[in-house]
């Protein structure tokens, strides 16, 4: 499912009050943890996740761990009465994991519930029952989800192509492998010249949408760029090539 754009797994229930996804195994028993995508967005990059000691039952609500990031310092609370059996070790070398893939890789722990849990008891809802509450949280908060969250933003607006991709190539340059930028513009021809540079380039153009005469692109710096287009002579092109 998704809600104004932003993914909802029908396969996990949910305590929206504290933006929080809750995915059982088959046992009802043991569940993972993890924020909803939308807050993720919301939220901004994630540039730190410090664990708690807990130690046997943890009441619903008491928090588990804190999450900062660049516009948020808070709490995530447990959404179940029971006991924390893991912590995700990812996130202490790459926090950003909560932004990326909030509902994969981004889960934050993992917890045993002292009693069976059902859809609807205990503050945990379906998918289909937050739905609508979950759209206007969006609307009001001008949440966009992405594919991944940008780590910089270039607004290119009234430039031509030509400058706005020279300035790319030299944002990328100066980024980490792995990171994300959007390339906010309305030169209409974009569409077109970003997929030749992607191809030139060989970096990812993972997410593209047009909103009126702006078009937006969600580019990831990859590791090993592999270059797709090839010379009259043969060869792959360079990065500063054309």
């Amino acid at each position: 499912m998704e809600v104004e754009g932003c993914p909802l797994p029908d396969d996990r229930l949910y305590d929206l009050e504290n933006e929080l996804w809750v995915r059982f195994e088959p046992d009802q028993q043991v569940a993972t943890v993890g924020f909803l995508a939308p807050f993720a967005s919301f939220i901004g990059k994630v540039q730190r996740v410090e664990y708690r000691t807990t130690n046997g039952r943890v009441d619903r609500g008491r928090g588990v761990a804190i999450v900062e990031s660049i516009r948020f310092t808070g709490a995530v609370r447990m959404p179940i009465d029971g006991r924390i059996l893991e912590v995700n070790r990812l996130l202490a070398e790459r926090p950003k994991w909560i932004n990326d893939d909030p509902y994969g890789r981004g889960w934050i722990f993992r917890a045993a519930s002292a009693a069976p849990v059902r859809p609807g008891t205990d503050g945990l809802e379906s998918a289909g029952a937050i739905a609508d509450r979950l759209a206007e949280r969006i609307r009001e908060r001008h949440v966009r989800c992405w594919r991944a969250a940008p780590d910089v933003e270039l607004i290119e607006v009234g430039a031509e192509c030509a400058a706005i991709l020279a300035r790319l190539d030299e944002e990328i340059a100066r980024r980490a492998p792995d990171d994300v930028l959007l390339l906010v513009t309305d030169d209409p021809t974009s569409p077109i010249e970003l997929v030749r540079w992607s191809d030139r380039t060989g970096q990812s153009v993972v997410d593209h949408r047009s909103e009126g005469t702006l078009h937006q692109f969600l580019i990831r710096k990859e590791a090993n760029p592999q270059p797709r287009l090839r010379g009259a002579d043969g060869r792959r092109p360079s990065a500063g090539e054309p």
